[in-house]
């Protein structure tokens, strides 16, 4: 016999078998409130950014949006 895994879902903690088209959530409607708590902020990823090449491009972005006396041109 073949034993079917369950989990919670995350909104209702209702039980939801793994094989549900659902999954992780046991409806459309636990679906679309989990999708606005990430819309509104409510989620937020709390780890720092590790990724060298990212980091590189954001200090980039951010030299382009406030440059400091260094990057600015001079004008005669």
């Amino acid at each position: 016999m073949s034993e079917t895994k369950t989990l919670r879902c995350p909104i209702c903690r209702k039980v939801v078998p793994t094989d549900s088209a659902e999954v992780p959530f046991c409806s459309e409607r636990c679906r679309t409130i989990d999708l606005g708590k990430w819309a509104s902020g409510d989620y937020k990823i709390s780890s720092p950014i590790l990724d060298p090449d990212l980091l590189e491009d954001l200090e980039h972005a951010q030299q382009q949006q406030h440059p400091t006396d260094e990057t600015k041109e001079w004008k005669n």
